[in-house]
């Protein structure tokens, strides 16, 4: 059995203020992974930017057989075959399956439908006898059932698939056994999907994906696979994450700027782009930042990476870099981010769903304020339960009232 998210320690509560205090902008660092791994942190804007862009630096070598240990428990994001590990030409290979679905022109016909998703959830919601759990009536339902009608994959059961995604992003909310376990009968699901869609395909993203792999020739079933269950999870859980903590930030802290959600979609998309920036969508107890290793020596903010040393590019501090970003992030939430943010990270694993996401968080924001503009916690917010032992940190719970 899994362990439970709500009998870990509670983190703080308001997770973006607390560790905007403690961030120390600088060159290059020495710290260490939870393994014991020695790691270089990378906090500065341009610095990061560097790790991400970088050739020398890359995800591959991260699993090389030389390579030090990174996590406790491997979970989806360790496996050697799946997109966000592969680098160079073959990286680029498999990204070509998939990129032209998420293009910002082709995420912008995904959206009258995505607005009629919203609405159909707020109109049962508004039904809904206060207080309700925001998490289980719209902060998960939404990207769930829009990464379903993507992928169609109606009929599945979702509770199975919130046990694997949550599983898949483990770091100790499930035994490495639970996770060894859980990623094989995801991956025979994939596997049956993807065969089932070679035989008799649709208009849907996995049969447009396998088409493409294989009329490219070169992509093997041991990265469709990956990338068909990389796209399930990756799909759904940065929406649930950035929403739900979003929601948090302005219902417990800022219902001035909620009050200026329902104006128009411009004003909501702005708001969600700096809370993009500002609150983090992963849980910076487990993993410092993104990891890379270098292939060759590198300098970074003046300090020289040898090769085969591992890099943490931590995009929270950079986002907060006040080098970049001057001011306090709560006083320019009205405002466009001066620079583009790298919490969607940056170079050529770039995230391919980051233009989804956005327009989710944007709809999802502005409609839920126009719809119940006097919405507000239900709790004090050092009461609410939060999700725990994942790579991404979210309310697990969100009692609402209005």
């Amino acid at each position: 059995m899994p362990l439970d998210h709500r009998d870990a320690p509670t983190p703080e509560p308001l997770v973006p203020l607390h560790c905007l205090r403690a961030l120390q902008p600088g060159p290059p660092t020495r710290t260490a992974l939870p393994t014991g791994t020695p790691v270089w942190l990378v906090r500065r804007h341009a610095d990061v930017r560097q790790v991400l862009t970088d050739p020398r630096l890359g995800r591959a070598e991260l699993f090389a057989p030389d390579a030090p240990k990174l996590t406790e428990s491997p979970n989806l994001t360790d496996e050697p075959n799946g997109i966000l590990n592969l680098d160079g030409p073959e990286h680029q290979r498999l990204r070509r399956t998939v990129q032209r679905a998420f293009t910002p022109r082709a995420v912008a016909r995904w959206r009258p439908w995505v607005a009629s998703v919203v609405e159909d959830l707020l109109t049962g919601l508004g039904k809904a006898e206060p207080p309700v759990d925001l998490v289980a009536s719209f902060t998960r339902p939404l990207p769930v059932a829009v990464i379903s009608r993507l992928m169609d994959l109606d009929g599945l059961n979702f509770e199975r698939l919130a046990h694997w995604s949550d599983q898949a992003l483990s770091t100790s909310a499930y035994t490495p056994q639970e996770v060894t376990t859980g990623m094989r009968e995801f991956g025979e699901f994939a596997a049956q999907l993807v065969a089932e869609r070679r035989r008799s395909p649709g208009e849907d993203l996995v049969s447009s994906l396998v088409q493409a792999a294989d009329q490219d020739g070169e992509v093997t079933e041991q990265q469709i696979v990956p990338l068909v269950m990389g796209l399930v999870v990756a799909g759904h859980e940065t929406t649930i994450t950035a929403l739900g903590n979003a929601l948090v930030y302005l219902l417990g802290e800022d219902l001035r700027t909620w009050q200026e959600l329902a104006g128009d979609e411009q004003q909501a998309a702005t708001v969600a782009e700096q809370l993009l920036r500002s609150v983090p969508l992963g849980d910076r107890t487990v993993l410092p930042g993104l990891l890379r290793r270098a292939v060759a020596d590198v300098e970074i903010g003046g300090v020289l990476i040898s090769a085969g040393d591992v890099v943490a590019a931590d995009t929270f501090a950079a986002n907060h870099d006040p080098e970049t970003y001057p001011g306090d992030w709560r006083a320019s939430l009205l405002s466009q981010p001066s620079t583009p943010h790298l919490t969607f990270g940056a170079g050529p694993h770039h995230c391919l769903g980051a233009w989804l996401a956005r327009m989710e968080l944007e709809l999802a924001l502005n409609r839920l304020a126009q719809r119940l503009p006097q919405l507000r916690l239900a709790v004090p917010v050092d009461r609410i339960t939060w999700r725990t032992g994942l790579l991404t940190r979210s309310p697990q719970t969100l009692p609402v009232t209005w």
